[in-house]
């Protein structure tokens, strides 16, 4: 699996519990393994990682963006 580089703002999504996601402008990613530093509304981030297409949510909003790193962005 390659690793892809995203920018966008991080949001609470979903229902119930719901769940973190990168919101860019051309995808909605949703967050698998964010550290908390990165899960706070609003932020502007990017965000290395690979696309996980072997995992299923209940939050189904986008694909799956497991998180190796990031940089909070001004």
């Amino acid at each position: 699996m390659s690793s892809i580089t995203v920018s966008g703002t991080v949001e609470r999504q979903g229902f119930g519990t719901g769940t973190w996601a990168l919101v860019t402008d051309r995808e909605t990613y949703e967050l698998k393994d964010a550290p908390s530093e990165l899960c706070q509304s609003d932020q502007k981030a990017s965000i290395t990682g690979v696309v996980r297409d072997d995992v299923m949510t209940i939050a189904m909003i986008g694909p799956v963006l497991e998180v190796q790193s990031f940089e909070i962005l001004d």
